[in-house]
């Protein structure tokens, strides 16, 4: 399990060159957990192949749970672009929150070990040590909201979405431990959005399409 390094913040990048040594960080982390399990990623292995100084790295991310939660918010930015591009037909909320749920999956099984990377560091990080955890979810609601077109979100809305991202999430973590199967994961997800989202309307205005 990653250990949490002392509680201090996070530095936040400012400039471009900041922001530059940020995002190949990022995706070294990416790139190195795609390969190998989370105990064996080393905090310096990251910094070599991002081609920055240790000191750089931990003043960005103090511990390894940082890092990866930080890798999460970034994959889930980027699916809120990708998402964000595609054609747009009438559906159900309901349907088009599945089908991105389905998406989600499929892309974190296409790299087992860095999804499990992820999980876990934000399962187990604290919100007040690893404010991106906090992030995780809001970017992964917005996910959501932009599939189903909800533009005015309820508080009754911002919980069934809660829920249902908790369900995903152990779903998810249930396939990449191999319990159950992709198949067995997509209708899990199927049955947790009819039941969580059942009280929804029949249609919301043109979510994302396939």
């Amino acid at each position: 399990m990653p250990r949490i390094a002392e509680v201090r913040d996070a530095a936040e990048p400012s400039s471009s060159e900041q922001r530059a040594r940020f995002g190949r960080i990022i995706e070294a982390a990416a790139t190195l957990a795609a390969e190998n399990d989370l105990e064996r990623v080393q905090m310096n292995e990251v910094a070599k192949l991002a081609g920055v100084a240790v000191a750089t790295l931990y003043r960005y991310f103090p511990s390894k749970t940082h890092l990866f939660v930080a890798v999460m918010l970034d994959q889930i930015d980027q699916m809120l672009e990708r998402f964000a591009r595609r054609p747009r037909v009438e559906s159900s909320a309901t349907d088009a929150v599945y089908e991105t749920l389905v998406r989600v999956v499929r892309v974190m099984m296409r790299r087992p070990l860095l999804a499990s990377a992820m999980i876990q560091s934000n399962s187990t990080a604290k919100a007040a040590v690893v404010p991106d955890t906090a992030r995780v979810e809001r970017h992964f609601r917005q996910l959501l909201y932009q599939a189903a077109g909800i533009e005015q979100v309820t508080e009754r809305d911002a919980m069934l979405v809660r829920v249902l991202i908790h369900a995903s999430f152990g779903i998810i973590q249930s396939c990449l431990n191999g319990r159950i199967t992709l198949p067995d994961a997509e209708q899990d997800l199927r049955v947790a959005c009819d039941l969580l989202l059942a009280e929804w309307p029949e249609r919301f205005p043109a979510p994302i399409a396939e």
